[in-house]
């Protein structure tokens, strides 16, 4: 590798500032896709790792949760108080999460502040403390919002569904954990998971703002070049939501029964893969979609209704949410499974196709236009195994969408019915079907 970083300029984006998107290699082979924009002297750096909650030891959900609340708690040789007071002393903002299949981090910092910002990263990520007190805190915190969440009831459909959908595959889990397993975590199991997950071979990484491509090589393999080159990832197996119709009812005593409704989805890299995506926005995709119109506007069920297509490394879902009074619960089902029987047999007009496209066309440049949002949809390309030049091709992509693609993703998603769970309190209409008990831990 020659010095300095090697840049292939791919893509040009339209929406942030005429820049070009860039592969760049570290001279340490550290890759990153890079947008250089002097416009304000800012730098966001999104990141992930493969990972994320589905690497939690079985009977241990939360551990990746943790480590992501825990690395910033105190790195190399300072304290959790004096690493927190570096970050805003500076204006530095660090963060990491743990989604389902990935370890994420995010970097933001003003230009002068660069190599602070890599250096602190670059220790909360190779010498984090895991200190008693710390992780005591931590956990204190966890579990004080899991004991909110069983009073919650969208958190408590959220947590049923996926229950209803995978089962005992990891995706069913709840990715912060439980009542009953964080009390079990320990520092070793989370010092396991750093040393499990975060690896450069299933690093990805996207740098967009004022830095020039020979600094941020450099900032790369300091901050990165010294982890491990290979994750140890327990492979996570294969699965398909379970079959509708399915319905679960749990009982609680609050003001607004919610319905969240689901069922199995459609993979990222599937062929019909945008067919589904403008016709999923049709159905569910705000305020003009068919649900919304039907269950709100015509009926005056619900103040709000969505569904969207959730995609996964190892499986998929479309997966929709509403609120209504109790004693319309029922109503509001039936509402909402008639809509989408109606689209799985007859499928959208060309009129609301046509529509759907205008506005999803239109809406790429608006969800493009700061750093931070550029950076994080570069992030999720590489994630989703994407070409570099997805922001060029995707218009095009959408346009290539028939009348009949649509009507036959609309069949293949809904044509099953759905998996519905509703929480809230128990009138005659909302318990109709047979109630499946909620585990407490």
């Amino acid at each position: 590798m020659i010095a300095g970083a090697v840049l292939l300029t791919l893509a040009a984006t339209p929406s942030h500032a005429a820049a070009k998107i860039q592969r760049l290699v570290s001279p340490g082979g550290i890759e990153a896709w890079f947008v250089q924009d002097a416009t304000v002297p800012l730098i966001a750096m999104e990141y992930a790792f493969g990972g994320g909650a589905a690497q939690d030891p079985a009977g241990k959900s939360g551990v990746g949760n943790m480590v992501a609340s825990l690395l910033d708690e105190g790195s190399g040789d300072l304290d959790s108080k004096t690493f927190h007071e570096r970050l805003e002393r500076r204006a530095i903002e660090l963060s990491f999460s743990s989604t389902r299949d990935y370890f994420r981090g995010s970097l933001r910092m003003l230009k002068d502040n660069k190599d602070e910002a890599f250096d602190l990263l670059q220790m909360a990520l190779t010498s984090p403390h895991f200190d008693t007190a710390d992780v005591e805190r931590i956990r204190a915190q966890v579990l004080s919002g899991l004991r909110r969440d069983t009073t919650n009831p969208t958190s408590l459909a959220s947590r049923k569904f996926l229950e209803v959908a995978f089962g005992d595959h990891p995706y069913g889990r709840q990715g912060n954990g439980t009542l009953d397993s964080v009390p079990k975590i320990e520092v070793a199991d989370m010092k396991d998971y750093v040393r499990r997950v975060i690896a450069k071979d299933s690093l990805r990484i996207a740098v967009v703002g004022d830095v020039d491509a020979d600094t941020l090589g450099k900032l790369l393999d300091k901050t990165f070049g010294g982890l491990p080159a290979k994750a140890s990832l327990t492979p996570v197996a294969e699965v398909e939501a379970t079959r509708p119709p399915q319905r679960a009812f749990v009982p609680l005593d609050v003001p607004q029964t919610v319905v969240t409704f689901g069922g199995p989805g459609i993979r990222r890299h599937d062929p019909n893969f945008m067919a589904a995506y403008v016709v999923n926005h049709i159905l569910g995709g705000g305020s003009s979609s068919r649900l919304y119109k039907e269950v709100r506007e015509k009926r005056g069920l619900a103040y709000s209704v969505y569904e969207s297509l959730l995609w996964m490394d190892r499986s998929a879902l479309f997966i929709g949410n509403t609120g209504t009074r109790a004693d319309r619960a029922g109503e509001t089902v039936d509402a909402i499974e008639k809509e989408i029987r109606r689209m799985a047999e007859e499928g959208p007009t060309q009129k609301e196709l046509d529509e759907a496209k205008s506005y999803l066309k239109g809406s790429q440049m608006l969800a493009l236009d700061t750093s931070s949002k550029l950076a994080q949809a570069l992030l999720q390309y590489q994630l989703d195994k994407l070409p570099i030049d997805y922001i060029e091709k995707r218009n095009a992509l959408v346009d290539a969408v028939t009348l009949d693609d649509a009507k036959k993703v609309a069949k293949q998603l809904w044509d099953q019915g759905l998996l519905t769970v509703i929480v809230g309190r128990a009138p005659q209409a909302a318990a109709q079907p047979a109630a499946v008990p909620l585990k407490t831990n």
